[in-house]
């Protein structure tokens, strides 16, 4: 969570016009690693992490489409961030290439913040 609201602010403190909505964004962040991180909720698939990519198909081991292994290029933070710097010198083939990997990382990582979400409530 801190690495996404720190984002946030740097883009609020950035776009005066998008600051009051950025920082709306920023003040109703949940962090979704506490119940996990705390083991109020702990599943053995978890493996003692409570990293998303432990977290989620420990919760969903049956639903390959939230399944990161299967994302073409893209399949963890680090990866994105060298794929995001390795757009430089691409040709304009490559990096819409790297650009679709990199929204097909961010969707499945947005969805499963969803499904933890809705799964927590749930529990």
């Amino acid at each position: 969570m801190s690495f996404e609201k720190g984002r946030i602010k740097e883009l609020a403190d950035q776009f005066e016009d998008l600051k009051e909505s950025l920082m709306n964004i920023y003040d109703n962040i949940k962090d979704l690693m506490i119940p996990f991180f705390t083991r109020a909720y702990y599943k053995k698939e978890m493996q003692g992490s409570y990293s998303i990519k432990y977290v989620l198909p420990a919760l969903f081991p049956n639903e390959p489409s939230l399944d990161y292994k299967n994302l073409d290029v893209v399949h963890k933070g680090d990866e994105a961030s060298a794929a995001f710097l390795s757009l430089v010198g691409k040709t304009k083939e490559e990096q819409e290439h790297i650009r679709k990997c990199l929204l097909e990382y961010c969707k499945l990582d947005t969805l499963a913040m969803v499904k933890i979400w809705k799964k927590l409530k749930e529990i």
